[in-house]
C-alpha cells in the first residue's frame, strides 16, 4: 500500500470518529431527556439511561393537570410561532428582492443599516421595545410577540436571502420583461419558484426563533394563560417546591416535535439545486 492510500485511509478513519463522537454528543443528551420523560417518579437522575420501568404519567399529566395550562401554551406559541413564520418570510423576501434587483438611491446605505443592525444582539433593544409596547398597550398580548418577531426577521435574514437572489440569472428577469411581465408577474411566476430552499431556510429559522424564545415572551407576556410554552416549562422548574423535572423532560420532548417533523419535511427542499441550469443559452 502507497503513502498516499495510507494518508488517506488515515484521515478518512479520523473523520469518521469525529462525526461518531459529535454523533454521541448530540444524541445522547437528547435520548437522555426523552427517557427521562417516561420515567417514573420526579428526578432526571438514574443509574442506568434506559429506565426500569416506562410510564406515560408526565404527559398525561402535562394536558390534565390543573396547575398548569400547557394545552393552551403549546397552542399559543405554535399560533405565534407560525403567525411570525409567514410575516416575516415575506418582509425577508420583499427587501431582499429590492435590494438585488433594483439600483436606488440610498440602496448602500441601506444595506449597510441592516448589516449593522444584524450585529446586534436582539435583547439590547428589549428595553426600548418594551416601552414602546407598553406606549401602544401591547404588553400581554401575541400581537406583540408577533410583530416583534417578524419586524426583526429581514435584519437576521435579508443578506442571506439577496444573496441567493443574486445567483439567479438576471436573463430570466430580461426574457420575462421581453414579454410583457411586470415586476409583481416576474417575482411571482420566476423567483419565488426559483427560491423555494431559500424559502425554506427562511421559514425553519423564523419559526424555530419563536417557538423556543424565552427573554422576551417572558417580559411580554404576564398572564399565565396567555404564556408560551418556554415560559411555562421554565416556571415548572423555577421554585423549589416544584421540581417536577420528569414533567419538564416530557414537556422538552412535546417541544421538540414539531422541530423536528418541520425539518424532516424541508429537508429534501433544502438540497434542491432549482436554480442549476434555470439559464439556457
Amino acid at each position: 500500500m502507497s503513502i498516499y492510500k495510507i494518508k488517506k485511509t488515515i484521515q478518512l478513519s479520523l473523520s469518521y470518529l469525529i462525526l461518531i463522537f459529535m454523533a454521541i454528543a448530540a444524541i445522547y443528551p437528547a435520548l437522555w431527556v426523552i427517557m427521562g420523560s417516561i420515567r417514573p417518579g420526579k428526578s432526571l437522575y438514574s443509574k442506568s439511561l434506559i429506565p426500569d420501568q416506562f410510564t406515560l404519567d408526565h404527559y398525561r399529566e402535562l394536558f390534565t393537570s390543573k396547575s398548569y395550562f400547557f394545552g393552551q401554551w403549546y397552542m399559543n406559541t405554535l399560533k405565534i410561532s407560525i403567525a411570525s413564520m409567514l410575516i416575516g418570510v415575506v418582509l425577508t423576501l420583499l427587501t431582499s428582492y429590492a435590494l438585488s434587483r433594483f439600483r436606488f438611491r440610498g440602496r448602500k446605505t441601506t444595506l449597510s443599516g441592516v448589516l449593522i443592525l444584524g450585529m446586534f444582539p436582539g435583547f439590547m433593544s428589549m428595553i426600548a421595545i418594551f416601552l414602546l409596547l407598553k406606549e401602544f398597550h401591547l404588553l400581554d398580548t401575541h400581537l406583540a410577540l408577533i410583530i416583534v418577531y417578524a419586524a426583526g426577521a429581514p435584519l437576521m435574514g435579508t443578506f442571506v436571502a439577496k444573496g441567493f437572489l443574486d445567483t439567479i440569472p438576471r436573463s430570466l428577469d430580461e426574457a420575462a420583461k421581453i414579454d410583457g411581465a411586470s415586476n409583481i408577474r416576474i417575482f411571482t411566476r420566476i423567483i419565488l419558484p426559483l427560491s423555494r430552499p431559500m424559502l425554506t431556510y427562511m421559514a425553519l429559522t423564523q419559526f424555530v426563533g419563536p417557538w423556543v424564545d424565552f427573554i422576551f415572551a417572558r417580559m411580554v407576556l404576564r398572564s399565565k394563560e396567555k404564556w408560551t410554552v418556554a415560559v411555562g416549562l421554565y416556571d415548572m422548574v423555577n421554585s423549589n417546591t416544584n421540581t417536577n423535572f420528569t414533567l419538564f423532560a416530557a414537556g422538552a420532548v412535546l417541544i421538540a416535535v414539531p422541530i423536528t417533523i418541520l425539518f424532516m419535511f424541508l429537508q429534501r427542499l433544502l438540497v434542491e439545486g432549482l436554480t442549476s441550469g434555470a439559464s439556457k443559452g
